[in-house]
């Protein structure tokens, strides 16, 4: 881009030869040019029925509009210009010469210099044609313009969008460069809200720039930054429907095919055309873009306008003779919007045009309170804030806690509907506790839900108890009128807690009293089985339960979960004790913390399904190439690359079936695989269940005691010891000194290979008397060691010390 860019928006500009040269030729092109020459002003107004509107709030024209069109020139204006407005109908279709009228601008009587025009039935465009008065002129304007309607047609189109896409631009322009460089981190949030807004497209990397680049960054590459809207479509849309020709001439402009490239080439597609159908040596066409202020109409030119020959017409667009497109308004907001606040935002999205034109205008927010009644309020349009700002400082004192809003207004003559909005406002009344107001628990964190009229307006909650000093918490809105949070009370004593809520711009807050208590303990129920060592209580407060005695058993807390507002404690009997059997009906005794005992009725269920180990084989899988093989000193050891077959028996009053399944566990972790018939598992007889696990389907990672249980009809067994699974160093080879002579006498020999921090020691004795340890974190791939004794080495390994396996 040229170093003498201005803030205005910059458009491609096509030479006449680009379209008019022979055809092999290759189309000449111009430097961009700014459309920043000021050219002459139009006043305009547009009468539909018994409504007059200025141009700036008419987006569209119908059928019987009349307009009211004069050239605002200077008194001392010394250049006569003549005004020719043409309606179209159409690319194919000329339109009559009555559709077509002139006004001369310097004359005295108004229905001479000013043009008075009704939109006759069948128009779709408007144009405008300024040009310095000569002999001739408004003959051979009418004949272009009824000799290729359709270069008009297209010409009207592309400058209208251009101008609304423009609107847009330089609203983003003016908004960026009026920032403050004195605040960087409002421009990093107003930048971001005013691209959504106006749909601009946005340079991030800008913002992380100093603060004095920022503003000039986000203003580069102004071209490529407007994006489609529903209302001005992007023209470079309009580039798929040129001409197969014409439009390979234009991809092979830099600004159409490389470098930047202009969103509105077709404005100078189409000018271009123009130029190549009708210059002459009396006119050039020049095209014009339009900015709306109430019922001015000002020019913006490209071109200097030539008043010599070839004298310049200047090619202007009105609104198109269309069906308004009212705005389709979507709601942003995150929730309750809070009135009460200065400059509240009804945020929303959809239509750009809203804040960059006002073709919106008299757009009010209408409020409807809980008795029903309703009041209009002013609303503004700002694109820093992505959405309407709300004058709510005058609103009546009826309308406060929750109400509707919804936008509603004008667009150009029609009238639209936005979207609705939960608003609030504070009424004054007190805050309500839902659910019990002395429910808080001392020793837990408890949730707290307080109903009002304006939870959005909220900005600030704090907890106290006594005089101790208020503790800040987080809140969230629920069902627009609950305000949901946490009081910690893991560590308060029991008594008066206050809860403090500070609105928006008050200068006290407004407290709700609560209690906290130390809740005793509730009992739901003891779950226990025939047989079992351990069982479960359910309740509340179940961390004040100290023993649960069950005849002569006693059982001892094991550990607390808690699931929503349901405890859950584990208990296991002391001793060898097991529960009695099944349908035992029994009074047990629980003692709480503080003293006192609670009872409760226990019938103790069925026993759990049980099995016993039958057999065990682990069978060592296949080496890796270039690997030595172990030889494993236990057969408890399963390796990482092993299979692990075994059998389980049930007992002689119990039967296996199909739907058994069998769980293996690490440690003391949960299931890690599941074993079903013809998955693993194999009904041998109703007696006998065999079993097949391969080490290498178990989780990544997996390592250490291997536990298994039955599952049978839903219920689980208990776990029982299975192997211990290992991994397994992958030892390449061992070397030795000659004679087992070296630099260390003591370790002679270098052991290679993958994985040898798997390795805890190496020794050349059972015993491990002399062994060399690997320290924690080893990641090399040798290891210096003794030398082997009767041929073979002793390797302790991480995951099973007691099993130490041999390399021979």
């Amino acid at each position: 881009m040229n170093d003498d860019d201005s803030p205005r928006l910059r458009f491609s500009r096509l030479l006449p030869v680009a379209l008019i040269g022979a055809a092999a030729a290759t189309p000449a092109l111009a430097d961009p040019a700014p459309f920043e020459l000021t050219g002459p002003d139009l006043r305009i107004e547009v009468k539909r029925g018994q409504q007059t509107l200025p141009i700036a709030r008419v987006p569209s024209l119908a059928e019987g509009d009349k307009l009211s069109i004069h050239a605002a020139l200077p008194d001392d204006q010394g250049l006569k210009f003549l005004l020719v407005s043409a309606f179209l109908r159409g690319a194919t279709n000329p339109p009559p010469k009555d559709w077509i009228a002139t006004a001369s601008t310097w004359k005295s009587k108004e229905k001479d210099k000013a043009l008075s025009l009704t939109v006759p039935k069948g128009a779709r465009q408007v144009v405008l044609l300024m040009v310095p008065d000569t002999g001739g002129a408004e003959g051979a304007l009418v004949d272009a313009v009824r000799g290729k309607p359709g270069e008009f047609v297209r010409a009207s189109q592309d400058l209208n969008q251009a101008s609304l896409d423009h609107s847009r631009l330089s609203a983003f322009m003016d908004a960026i460069q009026a920032q403050d460089n004195n605040a960087p981190e409002y421009l990093r949030t107003v930048a971001p809200v005013l691209a959504r807004s106006l749909s601009i497209k946005l340079n991030e990397d800008c913002l992380s720039k100093v603060i004095e680049m920022q503003a000039s960054c986000l203003l580069e590459n102004r071209e490529q930054l407007v994006l489609n809207d529903v209302h001005s479509s992007s023209i470079a849309d309009t580039l798929t429907g040129a001409p197969t020709d014409l439009a390979l001439q234009l991809s092979a402009t830099p600004q159409a095919g490389a470098g930047y490239y202009s969103a509105y080439i077709g404005v100078a597609r189409d000018i271009a055309r123009i130029f190549g159908a009708f210059n002459n040596p009396q006119f050039g066409y020049l095209p014009t873009l339009t900015v709306r202020r109430g019922d001015t109409l000002s020019l913006l030119l490209n071109t200097a306008p030539s008043f010599q020959k070839p004298k310049s017409v200047m090619v202007v667009a009105l609104p198109a003779v269309e069906a308004d497109i009212t705005p389709q308004l979507r709601s942003t907001a995150k929730g309750p919007v809070c009135v009460a606040r200065p400059g509240a935002i009804l945020a929303v999205e959809g239509a750009p045009l809203i804040y960059s034109t006002t073709f919106a205008h008299e757009v009010k927010a209408k409020l409807t309170n809980a008795s029903g009644q309703t009041v209009d309020v002013p609303v503004v349009p700002r694109a820093d804030k992505g959405g309407y700002a709300l004058a709510s400082d005058t609103l009546p004192t009826a309308f406060s806690g929750s109400m509707r809003a919804q936008l509603h207004g004008n667009w150009g003559f029609s009238t639209f509907d936005g979207p609705e909005f939960l608003v609030q406002r504070p009424d004054g009344n007190a805050w309500k506790v839902t659910g019990d107001a002395d429910g808080l628990v001392i020793g837990r964190d408890n949730e707290v839900v307080l109903e009002g009229a304006a939870p959005s307006c909220v900005e600030e909650i704090s907890v106290r108890q006594g005089n101790g000093a208020p503790r800040p918490l987080e809140w969230k809105v629920r069902d627009g009128n609950r305000l949901a949070f946490t009081v910690p009370l893991a560590s308060a004593s029991p008594g008066e807690i206050r809860v403090e809520l500070r609105y928006q711009g008050a200068k006290s807050p407004e407290t709700v009293t609560l209690r906290a208590r130390a809740e005793a303990s509730r009992i739901d129920g003891f779950e226990i089985h025939a047989g079992d060592a351990q069982g479960e209580l359910t309740g509340q407060r179940l961390d004040q339960v100290q023993s649960v005695t069950l005849g002569d058993i006693e059982f001892r807390p094991d550990g607390l979960t808690r699931e929503g507002a349901v405890d859950r404690l584990r208990l296991t009997a002391q001793g060898s004790a097991r529960a009695p059997s099944q349908g035992t009906s029994d009074k047990a005794s629980i003692r709480l913390a503080d003293g006192r005992t609670l009872p409760l009725s226990v019938r103790v269920a069925g026993p759990r399904p049980q099995v016993d180990l039958l057999a065990r084989t682990i069978n060592p899988g296949s080496l890796a190439p270039g690997t030595r093989a172990l030889e494993l000193g236990s057969d408890d050891l399963l390796p990482d690359n092993g299979e692990l077959v075994f059998s389980v028996k049930a007992p002689l009053d119990s039967r296996f079936d199909t739907n058994d399944a069998i769980e293996i566990a690490t440690g003391d972790g949960p299931p890690v695989a599941r074993l079903t018939s013809g998955k693993g598992l194999t009904l041998e007889s109703r007696q006998v269940l065999v079993a097949r696990l391969k080490a290498a389907e178990l989780p990544a990672g997996s390592f250490g005691q291997l536990r298994f249980r039955l599952v049978s009809d839903g219920e689980a067994g208990d776990w029982k010891p299975l192997a211990t699974l290992a991994r397994l160093p992958r030892i390449e080879g061992l070397t030795c000194d000659s004679k087992g002579k070296g630099k260390d006498e003591a370790t002679p020999c270098t052991l290679s290979g993958r994985d040898l921090f798997l390795i805890d020691a190496v020794a050349a004795d059972p015993g491990f008397a002399q062994a060399v340890t690997v320290p924690p974190g080893f990641t090399g791939s040798t290891l210096r060691t003794p030398a082997p004794r009767d041929g073979k080495l002793h390797l302790r390994l991480r995951d099973a010390p007691d099993s130490p396996v041999l390399l021979p």
